[in-house]
Formats: structure tokens, C-alpha cells, sequence
């Protein structure tokens, strides 16, 4: 019996189809993919998901206006309003074990507590113009941070309650955003085709350049060391920027003309990216530098983002409504 030393090895598998095996060098087993459709009484046009603090697993119901809650051991869907022009983005789960959610048609952060479903809002302030909200992560203080693609980085002190709203560099184009271990705040510009890192005393942002030009940066994550990880959605790439060191890394995504939207890195720092125009989700390990394949069961999955929790990476299907999990360990 083989035995892997890195912190990477994995445990046993849950349930599930298995569709891709990984090198035994970089995997002690193989994944599993099991998915679900959303048996919702209307269609949800379901965008970002995450993990709740029981099993269940949220979405935003970009569509129908709700934040979705999906029950993997019943297989049932639960839809909680969020009232009037509500047309969630992002969601995550804070560190009140609730669910926070960018609402770009209600042009304000939501709050829904968890269990109790209570629904809290915290709109733009008055007078800001529409801000197109998308994605949001909370800083090492507890402060919300969130991006508006119409230009605009934004912040709710929790505390208090206040919504501050300042302009993005280069105007329209802030999408992804994410928190490292240390609590600093990252995002990047999908129309500016840069990332940037926020000054959480100030609200300014730190602009910094990619080596590659006009590759549009979709989605931003962190790993363990603090390096920021880049979807870039124009040129198909994956990019790693280190703070530490000033530098950056690109890799090739591995088929024709690749589109690569959406990037999370799990806890064993393997990134996971999705990947549109083949359908497919890519695990990239960055020791060994190595892409492993995970084909989507049903065309046009078109997943816009990817979370996780130990042993499961989750992944919304905004083109069929359903959810999909691969199982790690």
C-alpha cells in the first residue's frame, strides 16, 4: 500500500458515480460526482451556491428572486423571498452561521439568519447609482466586502450596520472577490482585466497589473500561503498572483479555446476551476503543476462559481438547474 506524505492524501470516499480517476501520486482514491435537479416549483436560475453550517447547501435563485436552500439527504429544494425586486448574485456563509447574499435587484447586501430564515437588509446608501452587485467575502475584522460590476467596491461594518460604496479603479468591471488567511481583501476586474488588493482602512484599492493583457479576470480565490488565484475568463487561463513575492505564474488550461469562469481552492490547496466551452471542472494541483478532467454529466452546465466544505467541492449548473458535488473525501 502506497503512502502519500503531502497533506493532500485523501481519506475514504462518500457516495456517489465515479466519473474521473486522478493519479495515484496525487490522489489515494478517486473522487465520486453525484448530482441532483432542483424539483423547485419554479425555475430558479440558480448562480452562486454554499455550503450551509448543517449538510443542506444555499444558492442564490438569481431568477425567481430567493435564497435556495437544497437538502442533499431528501434531495428537496427550499425557496426563503427575500422580497421585492430581490434578484440575488453571490451568497456565502458568515461567521454568524448566516447567509449573506449580494442582491443586485434590490440593489442592498441581505442577511437571512440560519435557522431562523429571518431576513435582514442592508441597502446601498441612498443616492448611489445602480452598482450591478456580484460577490462578497468577509474580512479578517468581520466586515462584509462586496463587488458591483457597474464599478463599485463596497463595504458593511457588521457592527454597526453601515454601507459604504466607493469607486473602483477603471471603472465597470469588479466580479470576483476573496479573503486570504490573514484577512486582506481581493478582487478582480472583469472589464478592467486586473486584480486588486482593498486598503480596509481607506476603501481604496491597490491595483495590480497581470502579465497578460485584456485576459479578463472573472474570479479570484485564496490558497493557505495567501496567493490569488485567477480565473481569466477572456484568455482561458488560470494565473496565480504571490503578495509575498511580487510574482506571478500562468497555466494553461488544458483544451481549445477554454473559458475559464469560475475558481475555488479547497482546503488541501488543490484549485478547482470550471471550464465552459468544453464542460467541464479542472483540479489543479500546483506542486505537481498537473490538470485532472472532470466531464459534466449534462451539456451547457455553465457553472458560474464553486465552494466547498472538507471533502466536498459543490457546483451550481445555472444552464440545467441542477447541483452537483465531487466528493474528495
Amino acid at each position: 500500500m502506497q503512502t502519500v506524505s503531502r497533506r493532500k492524501a485523501l481519506g475514504a470516499l462518500g457516495a456517489g458515480a465515479i466519473i474521473a480517476a486522478f493519479p495515484f501520486s496525487l490522489r489515494a482514491q478517486a473522487p465520486r460526482l453525484q448530482s441532483w435537479p432542483l424539483r423547485a416549483p419554479r425555475r430558479t436560475g440558480i448562480h452562486d451556491l454554499a455550503p450551509a453550517p448543517d449538510a443542506g447547501v444555499w444558492f442564490s435563485a438569481q431568477a425567481s428572486g430567493h435564497l435556495g436552500y437544497f437538502d442533499p439527504a431528501k434531495g428537496t429544494t427550499e425557496l426563503i423571498s427575500l422580497g421585492g425586486n430581490s434578484s440575488p448574485h453571490g451568497v456565502i456563509q458568515g461567521p454568524d452561521k448566516a447567509a449573506w447574499l449580494t442582491d443586485s435587484g434590490a440593489q442592498a447586501i441581505v442577511r437571512v439568519g440560519w435557522p431562523d430564515r429571518e431576513v435582514r437588509s442592508f441597502p446601498l446608501p441612498e443616492g448611489t447609482p445602480y452598482a450591478n452587485l456580484n460577490t462578497c467575502a468577509f474580512d479578517g475584522d468581520g466586515d462584509l466586502w462586496f463587488t458591483g460590476q457597474s464599478g463599485v467596491v463596497g463595504k458593511v461594518a457588521v457592527k454597526t450596520g453601515q454601507v459604504s460604496v466607493w469607486d473602483a479603479p477603471k471603472g465597470r468591471g469588479p466580479y470576483g472577490i476573496c479573503a486570504t488567511p490573514a484577512g486582506e481583501i481581493w478582487y478582480c476586474s472583469l472589464a478592467g482585466s486586473f486584480i486588486a488588493r482593498v486598503d480596509r482602512r481607506t476603501g481604496e484599492s491597490i491595483v495590480v497589473e497581470p502579465p497578460t493583457k485584456d485576459q479578463g479576470a472573472r474570479r479570484v480565490w485564496s490558497d493557505s500561503r495567501g496567493r490569488i488565484w485567477v480565473s481569466e475568463w477572456v484568455s482561458g487561463d488560470l494565473s496565480m498572483h504571490d503578495p509575498a513575492t511580487g510574482k506571478w505564474r500562468v497555466f494553461k488550461v488544458p483544451g481549445e479555446r477554454p473559458r475559464t469562469y469560475a475558481v475555488y481552492v479547497d482546503g488541501r490547496d488543490i484549485v478547482w476551476i470550471a471550464e465552459w466551452t468544453g464542460n467541464a471542472v479542472y483540479a489543479f494541483d500546483p506542486v505537481t503543476e498537473k490538470f485532472e478532467r472532470f466531464a459534466l454529466p449534462r451539456p451547457g452546465a455553465n457553472i458560474r462559481q464553486i465552494l466547498g466544505r472538507k471533502g466536498e467541492v459543490w457546483l451550481p449548473e445555472s444552464g440545467t438547474e441542477h447541483i452537483t458535488v465531487i466528493r474528495t473525501a
